[in-house]
């Protein structure tokens, strides 16, 4: 019996032995498969960060481009509006120029006006003088008559 005894107790620790091997094989062929999974899920990941790096690059060489040309045309916007003011303003300096002629001109036709005025002022007080002195003169004559 005590072979019988140490025969089942040797089975029963073969038995356990297995069953241990059996749930160690399973246990490691599960964490195989979730060691599988795992790195899958993390390829996966760091493929989806790849495209997100991708496309988020994309989207700021896109606003960059975007933010760049914006600038340009607010550039060619201004440059066309000091061109604009520029012209504009040669415009009224052209103008105040050729106002000024203008004045200069009035101013010495004035001037000439005046002296012309002065000379025929001088001219009629002189021919009035004269006139009056023929006067007197004549009034003295036909008062020396009398």
């Amino acid at each position: 019996m005590s072979d019988e005894t140490s025969g089942s107790a040797a089975g029963g620790v073969e038995a356990r032995i297995g069953a241990a091997e059996r749930t160690l094989a399973s246990a490691a062929e599960a964490a195989a498969t979730a060691e599988k999974r795992a790195e899958a899920e993390i390829r996966a990941l760091e493929a989806d960060l790849e495209r997100w790096r991708t496309e988020s690059d994309r989207v700021r060489k896109e606003l960059e481009l975007r933010h760049e040309e914006e600038l340009a045309a607010e550039r060619e916007a201004k440059e066309r509006a000091i061109a604009a003011a520029e012209e504009r303003l040669a415009e009224i300096e052209a103008r105040t120029d050729a106002a000024e002629e203008r004045i200069a001109a009035a101013e010495r036709r004035a001037d000439e006006a005046e002296k012309a005025i002065s000379v025929e002022s001088a001219r009629a007080r002189e021919g009035a003088a004269g006139w009056l002195r023929e006067r007197i003169d004549q009034i003295r004559r036909e008062g020396g008559d009398r």
